[in-house]
């Protein structure tokens, strides 16, 4: 084994001891924090966001199996270790589409704008599809823990909710932080119901600076389009 390989394991096995019954793996801790950086850079609308975010991504993944791989932690959240990978692929598809605006637009990486009343009418229904969906998958995959049926339906609208804020965060819609808000609202009692403090402490946090950022984001937009507004007007529409 070499140093790297060392260094990698005694990482993946470090634990916080918290209490003599509770443990608390130093995965999570990390990966909450590069996933507190990673919004921090979106806020400002800074292409970091994504890479920052999947670094996070894939530590958290290791984290939210559980015991399917082994942890002592705790029940393995299936929607929230799904999600982790859907991060992935959507960070890839944001980190190339902010550099691309950047390059374009000359500097502005993102403007923050409302999705339009026909992309509502296709996502808002598929996303409750999506939900009932992932509820009788996640539910047939977890079949073998002793969990009642409000954590898969709980799983089921993380997991679909924080696809659509990822998703709508790399368009550049406002919306995604009022996905983020509704995440959050379900996220924090499960997570602090199976024993995921970081994470649960981690989603309280963000909870507050989600509101924040709405609000930035919000104000950028309505600039936007008043500017937008003033353009019309001067060319006589």
């Amino acid at each position: 084994m070499t140093w790297l390989d060392q260094l990698l394991t005694s990482f993946y096995t470090a634990k916080w001891q918290v209490t003599p019954d509770q443990a608390i793996y130093w995965r999570e801790i990390v990966g909450n924090a590069f996933g507190l950086g990673s919004a921090l850079f979106g806020l400002r609308r800074n292409a970091w966001a994504w890479p920052v975010g999947i670094v996070g991504n894939v530590l958290l993944f290791t984290v939210f199996l559980g015991q399917a791989l082994g942890n002592d932690q705790g029940t393995p959240l299936y929607g929230q270790a799904a999600r982790q990978v859907f991060f992935l692929i959507t960070s890839v598809y944001g980190w190339w589409r902010w550099q691309r605006n950047r390059r374009i637009d000359h500097g502005t990486a993102v403007v923050p704008h409302w999705a339009g009343h026909r992309q509502r009418l296709i996502f808002i229904p598929a996303a409750l599809a999506a939900v009932v969906g992932c509820f009788f998958v996640f539910r047939a995959i977890g079949a073998g823990f002793p969990v009642p049926w409000w954590y898969y339906l709980a799983d089921s609208w993380i997991f679909v909710g924080s696809m659509l804020a990822t998703f709508a965060m790399a368009r550049g819609w406002v919306e995604f932080w009022l996905c983020w808000i509704a995440v959050d609202l379900v996220g924090v009692p499960e997570l602090l119901h199976f024993g995921y403090y970081p994470s649960a402490v981690l989603y309280a946090v963000y909870a507050g600076f989600v509101i924040w950022g709405f609000v930035v984001w919000l104000r950028i937009s309505r600039r936007f389009e008043a500017g937008q507004d003033q353009v019309y007007a001067h060319a006589g529409g």
